[in-house]
């Protein structure tokens, strides 16, 4: 009886320590920022942070562009769309986040001037599967 008792609470105990994936989403991308972040991802492009809105199942991720980089006339929309489009569907970090339909929106924003915001791209789960 008392290794049934035991036994039982092993498994209660294992059960409790098991992280949902929201959970582990939002850890994840505040691990990122504070590790990885601001760091360049290319040249005149820097990723300044990662977030997690649980409400939408959205994964942010925040650019500032400096340099030439750094006005309205240097993005086209739909061009930055298809390129992340197709990053995301061959991406294999992300799969258990695409797997359960999270959304990716990615934001690139102005250094000289943060409230300008030059492309603000949301891809869901109908963009990537």
């Amino acid at each position: 009886m008392k290794k049934v008792i035991l036994f039982v609470l092993a498994v209660l105990t294992l059960g409790a320590c098991q992280e949902s994936l929201e959970d582990k989403c939002a850890r994840e991308c505040v691990e990122f920022t504070k590790r990885k972040c601001p760091s360049p991802v290319a040249q005149e492009m820097i990723i300044d942070s990662m977030t997690f809105d649980r409400a939408s199942h959205t994964i942010q991720h925040f650019y500032k562009l400096t340099g030439a980089s750094d006005r309205i006339d240097a993005y086209q929309k739909d061009q930055a769309r298809e390129l992340l489009k197709n990053e995301l569907k061959n991406t294999t970090q992300v799969m258990a986040y695409k797997e359960a339909g999270y959304s990716f929106r990615y934001i690139y924003y102005s250094e000289k001037n943060p409230q300008t915001i030059y492309l603000d791209i949301l891809l869901t789960e109908k963009d990537y599967n």
